[in-house]
């Protein structure tokens, strides 16, 4: 008899967004005056692709009507046109990367599952918590002993490392799902070198890194002296660009990279040539107009209707009084929930008071109880309403 992947069994329900759709269910079906819930939970994108995008989406399609410009199946690593722009989109931030050591996806998502093939399932995971909970599940399913290391509003939910925790992979994103915590060099410094003394890899989740303002906090983990030796780098589309629905994403792995006498460069290239038929010709084309110099004009102007959000939510903190990290630098905002309250109980409070929806952070970890996250990602009518009545509600 065949026996399944038993580790599906140890995986706790996922109840965080199902439980946020029931609640909202239930509240307009017993308000039915109610015309609309002002929505900061969600973490999807909420302004179309970039002109410079669907202009050379447009094309690709056409190359796909004609046989001389015809393509078909793409190189499983990435078409040399885009893993060059990347690549170039490094260098022009004085990170010094290779063509050949960047590998195009279809989402980051998608890869920080895949990636894990690179480690035998003997490999321990150290995720630090509040976090996006699929570190934690897809660890699960490959059955490795996971590490719950524990930021704190003390460290502004961006940890040191701990001489006395130990584990084969570390997970850091910066800046940070849920929090919007942002990682200063020297930390992410200590870390890099926490990981070569250990012989640990990072996986360092980047697909924030385009809502950063401050100068002096890194993009890459490759600004970091000794990151090549111990770190691979997973970026994305989805907020940079708006590629949620269009999906594509990055992962840098450097070639100086190995363990036990692997190369883990030349072990991804095994492995997409075995996985995968590539990523589309036509998304890649959408996603090499993105690093053009009017690709990165334009969706820098759709970052800023973010930022924008954000500036008017944490302005609302401020005027309220309630700790919270984030927003600057990132496009997420963690709060501590007023007067002790628990983050199931705010959120309640929110949606039957002010009819504002967010997202509840014990569902990023335990430790993530009496906290609670808003995204900046909303219409921005939408998101100034629902500021001025948090004001309102919590003043």
């Amino acid at each position: 008899m065949l026996t399944p992947n038993m580790n599906y069994a140890n995986l706790k329900d996922s109840y965080l967004f199902y439980n946020i759709a029931k609640k909202t269910e239930a509240y307009l079906a017993q308000n039915i005056l109610v015309q609309k819930l002002y929505r900061l939970g969600i973490g999807d994108v909420s302004l179309p692709l970039c002109g410079a995008v669907i202009s050379a989406l447009h094309s690709a399609v056409d190359d796909q009507a004609a046989k001389e410009t015809f393509n078909g199946y793409m190189p499983e690593c990435g078409a040399d046109f885009l893993r060059g722009a990347v690549a170039e989109h490094y260098r022009k931030r004085g990170v010094d990367v290779a063509d050949d050591e960047v590998f195009i996806s279809s989402g980051a998502s998608d890869e920080l599952g895949d990636i894990l093939d690179l480690f035998d399932k003997s490999s321990s995971a150290l995720v630090i918590e509040p976090a996006y909970p699929a570190y934690v599940d897809a660890n699960i399913i490959a059955g490795r002993e996971i590490v719950h290391y524990h930021a704190t509003e003390a460290d502004r939910f961006a940890p040191y490392p701990d001489d006395s925790v130990k584990a084969d992979i570390i997970y850091i994103c910066s800046p940070n799902n849920p929090t919007g915590a942002v990682y200063s060099k020297d930390k992410l410094k200590a870390w890099v070198d926490f990981a070569n003394k250990n012989g640990s890899v990072i996986l360092f989740d980047a697909a924030y890194e385009a809502f950063i303002e401050d100068e002096d906090i890194p993009h890459s983990i490759f600004e970091i002296d000794g990151a090549k030796t111990c770190a691979v780098e997973i970026c994305s589309l989805s907020k940079t660009a708006g590629f949620t629905g269009t999906r594509l994403g990055y992962t840098v792995i450097p070639k100086a990279l190995e363990r036990n006498g692997m190369n883990l460069n030349s072990m991804w290239v095994r492995n997409r040539t075995t996985k995968t038929n590539g990523v589309s010709y036509i998304i890649q084309r959408g996603a090499a107009a993105v690093f053009t110099d009017e690709g990165q004009r334009q969706t820098k102007e759709n970052i800023q209707v973010y930022k924008n959000n954000a500036k008017v939510l944490t302005d609302a903190m401020d005027e309220i009084g309630l700790w919270y990290c984030g927003g600057k630098n990132a496009p997420y905002i963690w709060l501590r929930c007023p007067n002790g309250m628990s983050s199931w109980d705010f959120f309640d409070l929110l949606l039957n008071k002010i009819q504002v929806v967010g997202t509840p952070g014990v569902g990023f970890g335990e430790n993530g109880d009496g906290y609670f996250r808003f995204t900046t990602f909303g219409d921005p009518e939408d998101t100034k309403t629902a500021a001025q009545r948090l004001v309102e509600l919590l003043r």
